[in-house]
Formats: C-alpha cells, structure tokens, sequence
C-alpha cells in the first residue's frame, strides 16, 4: 500500500494567511481582503465566499464593489493618471524596479498564495511570479528606447483579465502600464487569485505606483471599467463571450483596446517520423491541466499515421501526474512534482465530466481516461475540483469539444485524409493564438503554414505567449485590438505620432507587426 500522504508543513491557507497580514497588515484584514482605490485601501465592498479548488479549504473572496462606487474608483485613477503621467521617467523605472524587488523577496508567498487560489502546482506557481518580475525587468532596463517621441494616454489602463496567470499576465501588464506613464486599474478576476492580487497591489502600492485594485461582477462594473470616458484603453483577457462584449463597447466608443480572447489552439500532424520527440512533448503539453490560452486541446492527424501517433501518445500521457499540490509523504518532503491539478473549480469539473460524457454518447470514441486512483490526493479530501485527462477520438460536430477550445486536461483527434481537410480541421474555431504543424520537411511546412489562422505557428514545437521582446496577438476572432509582447506593448498603452496605425486586429484595419 502507499503511504497516507499529509500536507507539506508550514503551507496550510491559514499559514499563508497569516504571512500575509504580516507581509501587508494595510490590504488584509482578519477575515477579509480590501479593495484599493483613491491611494487608499478600503473596506468596502461585499466579501463574497469562496473555496480553495484544491480541496475546498475557505479561502478569501472579493470584497465586491458596486456600480457606484466603482465608478468613484475610476474618476480617482484619472486624478492618479494626470500627476504620475508627469513624474519623470527615472523616478518611474526607480519605483518599478524596486516594486520587482518586493516581489521577489515574498516570492513563495505569492506562489503559494496561487496554489491555494487557484490550484497551481508548486512549480508553475513559482513560474507564474518570476515571469512577472523578470518580464518587468527587460521593461525597465530597456523603457528609453521604447518611448522615444511616444507620451501616456489621456487616461488610465483599464485591466479585466482572466484568473489563470495572475502575475505574469495581470500584474505583469500593470507594471508595464505604470513604467510608461499611465495609472492603472485591475478588476481581480471573479473565480480566483484575489490574495496574491491584493499582496502584490499591495507591495506596488508601497513605492507609489498608481494601481486600482477593486473586484466585483462583469455586468456590474463594466460601465465603470470599459465605457467609463475617464478610461484610455482597456486591456482584457478571457473568453469569447465576454469578450465580444467588450469589443462591442470599446468599438462604439473608439477606445483603444487590447482583447485577448480564447481559440481552438491546434497542432497538426503530417507526413511526419520523429515520434520520440512528439513523445517528449505530450507531457509537457498538460501543464496546468491546460488551462492557459496556449494550450493545444487539438490534434489534427493524417489518418495513415494514427496507429504511429497512438504509439507516441498513449504512453506519454499515462505518465501525467496530477493532484493535490501539497500533499506529500512525510512533511519536510519536497513539494510533489506534478504536471497540474484542480482545474479552477467544482463547476468547470462538472462542465467538463458532462462535455466528455455527451460527446461519447453522440459517438466520440474515448482512447484514454485517467482514473483518481493514478492521483495524489490527501486522505478524505474533497477532489470535486478534479478532472483526470482524458482524450477522445472524432468529436461530434455538435459537441463544444468539437470547436472550443475546454480549458481543462481534455485533448480531442480528428483524422483527416487530405491537405485541405488537415487545414479545415486545424481552423475550426475561426482564429487562434497559437499552433504547431509536426511534418519532416521543411518545405510542407512553408507552404502549409500560411493558411494557419493562428498569430504563431511552431515547425513541430509548441508556441507560447512568450516573454520579454517576443510579440504576441491572435488571428481571427482570437484577438481584438493591438498586439503586445516587446516593444508593442508599449506602443499599446502610450500616444505616438498622429495618425499612428498601431499593429492588431482593429474594426477600421488589420495590421501585423
């Protein structure tokens, strides 16, 4: 029998709890975060509850502001926005960079703030928060040359973005936002991350950065947050849905807008042989349970290579390991190495149990279902938050599987028998972020590629957002607004010269960098 596993000494949610009212005793309270607006921290707001996906441990909820007094928080970032717009420019990389200071020193914490919040392993946690700082770090050290003959916008950056990269998406942007020149205001993301959001305000706040941090409902704060006139550009990540929202609304009003939106991110397989590298890839293909904007849920196969490819991934995806992030034998142990966890919580997990059961029943053919036992789970612990990978073969064509991308540990097969149906299939969902095109020559990747709806697209290797001056955006409906990444961002969030077209997908023209 194995052992009865326990749970890693000294990283129980109260532990992190009580480092975080020593760390930042003004943003916490005993039972409750605050919001932060008008350089103040306040107590308004309704705490909602919450619950930890890792085990379903109470957790800190947002303080949930409401129409009104959000709308009082963006007029007081306009005010923020026009006295730090003229702070000199060395003053503003010497409060980033010391803000990045801060941050690394309460790294773990901010890690395991995002294991508890949002049910990352430990790795990808640690990964999360020094992307942010050494992201932010290429920012401040090259900020000169990217705002020659460039100046702040009118208003502040408006920030809605998506739970899963708290720190190197969300807080990464803000800093950015602030080191050239705007004040910034972020909605902490509904479903989780709201602690290591407030910790990390928290510690920018303390060097006189301009940051809003306030939560509440979409519907409820959007007036404020995306229409309001003080705003000068939005920034958002998440879905389709709401998205198209936002899009809607920035458009009527001719506000610039950064709008990251989800897409079926495929990788296509072809007149291809190197199976052991494929093999090695598969795993790490599963980090975070797929539950990033990057993730490849979708393999496009040619047909009389499905035996071979079977062959490289059953075995590959059998050695996944999953559950529950601090649970380890004995507990002075090292943190568990997994390749995720939870997905965000009970009713995605449920969402997805339904998905994989209705596309079977409407005659998907299931090549490999993990099963609990294969996972690492605390004993008697709630894993209702837990989904075991599963892949399945030939979607139907009425199942969400079929052209969304899951945002969970689910990839789906399609076989298809010529180029143009390799090319349809890859294309499904109108528009991605990323894809890969796995084939031996050179020369059928150059011609295939181009017909990709994707921004990136990898020669056998997945693509990701990158970091530091690499770009990134999305074709088709995946994208909305100017491409970030590199010197781009920069460009997003700051005035140029007049008539400037900025590169991204816009209502009035389509630009690439």
């Amino acid at each position: 029998m194995p052992p009865t596993l326990t749970l890693k000494s000294g990283t129980a949610w109260d532990d992190a709890w009580q480092r975080c009212l020593t760390v930042a005793p003004e943003a916490f309270r005993d039972d409750r975060v605050l919001n932060l607006w008008n350089a103040a921290w306040q107590t308004d707001g309704r705490a909602l509850p919450a619950v930890s996906p890792v085990d379903g441990t109470p957790v800190a909820g947002p303080p949930r502001l409401d129409r009104a007094t959000a709308r009082q928080a963006v007029r007081a970032a306009l005010d923020q926005h026009r006295a730090w717009r003229h702070i000199p420019l060395p003053e503003r990389r010497a409060r980033v960079a010391a803000t990045l200071d801060a941050l690394a020193e309460h790294r773990d914490l901010l890690a395991l703030l995002l294991v508890w919040e949002i049910g990352k392993p430990w790795r990808l946690a640690r990964a999360d928060v020094d992307r942010a700082v050494h992201g932010v770090r290429w920012y401040v050290d090259g900020i000169d040359t990217m705002l020659d003959g460039r100046a702040p916008l009118d208003g502040p950056v408006s920030n809605i973005a998506s739970w899963n990269y708290p720190m190197s998406v969300l807080v990464h942007a803000l800093l950015v936002q602030a080191l050239a020149g705007n004040a910034v205001v972020a909605k902490t993301p509904t479903d989780g991350g709201v602690a290591c959001l407030t910790l990390a305000t928290a510690l920018a706040a303390r060097e006189g950065i301009p940051v809003t941090l306030v939560s509440g409902g979409g519907g409820e704060l959007s007036e404020a947050l995306v229409r309001a006139p003080e705003i000068g550009c939005v920034s958002f990540v998440g879905g389709r849905d709401t998205g198209a929202a936002v899009a809607t609304a920035v458009a009527d009003l001719g506000k610039r807008h950064i709008l990251e939106q989800e897409g079926l991110n495929a990788w296509g397989v072809w007149n291809f042989s190197d199976w052991d590298t494929l093999s090695a890839t598969i795993p790490k293909l599963f980090d975070y349970g797929k539950q990033r904007c990057t993730a490849y849920p979708r393999f496009v196969v040619q047909r009389g290579l499905f035996d071979a490819f079977l062959a490289a991934y059953l075995p590959a995806v059998r050695t996944l390991r999953t559950g529950h992030p601090l649970a380890v034998d004995h507990p002075d142990d090292p943190y568990p190495a997994l390749d995720f966890g939870p997905v965000i919580n009970a009713a995605k997990a449920k969402e997805l149990h339904d998905q994989v059961a209705e596309a079977i029943d409407r005659g998907a053919v299931p090549l490999h279902r993990g099963t609990p036992a294969d996972a690492r789970f605390l004993p008697g612990q709630d894993t209702s938050a837990y989904v075991q990978p599963v892949t399945l073969l030939n979607p139907p064509r009425s199942s969400p599987l079929h052209h969304a991308e899951p945002f969970g540990p689910v990839d789906t097969i399609v076989l298809v028998d010529t180029e143009a149906e390799l090319l349809a299939a890859m294309n499904a969902s109108n528009g991605a972020l990323v894809a890969t095109l796995s084939t031996d020559e050179r020369a059928t990747f150059d011609r295939l590629a181009p017909h990709i709806r994707a921004f990136k697209i990898g020669h056998g290797v997945p693509r990701s957002r990158g970091d530091r001056d690499e770009l990134f955006g999305g074709s088709g409906a995946s994208w909305r607004g100017a491409f970030v990444g590199g010197d781009l961002l920069v460009r997003a969030v700051t005035r140029g010269p007049a008539g400037e077209r900025l590169p991204g997908n816009f209502p009035d023209h389509q630009l690439a960098p």
